[in-house]
């Protein structure tokens, strides 16, 4: 399973080379795992980040944001993309 998620990696890691800078390559990573967290929790990414967009601006506390993690969702209650 764990190889299977890192296949798409593999792949592109060609790609990563023209990522711009240094700033632009962490920024790339952090994107590919924070969507890859977004899978292995049941979600459909798509769906999480719409989801996530449109209840950012509404947090108020630390505990708002904890709730829009992809591990604090049940997967299925994210509306469908």
């Amino acid at each position: 399973m764990v190889e299977n998620a890192v296949r798409p990696f593999a792949l592109g890691r060609k790609n990563w080379l023209f990522s711009g800078s240094p700033r632009g390559a962490s920024a790339s990573a952090a994107l590919y795992s924070i969507i890859e967290t977004v899978k292995s929790c049941g979600h459909e990414p798509y769906a999480w980040l719409l989801h996530l967009f449109e209840q950012l601006p509404l947090c108020q506390s630390e505990e708002d944001y904890r709730r829009l993690l992809p591990v604090n969702i049940i997967p299925g209650n994210l509306p469908k993309s």
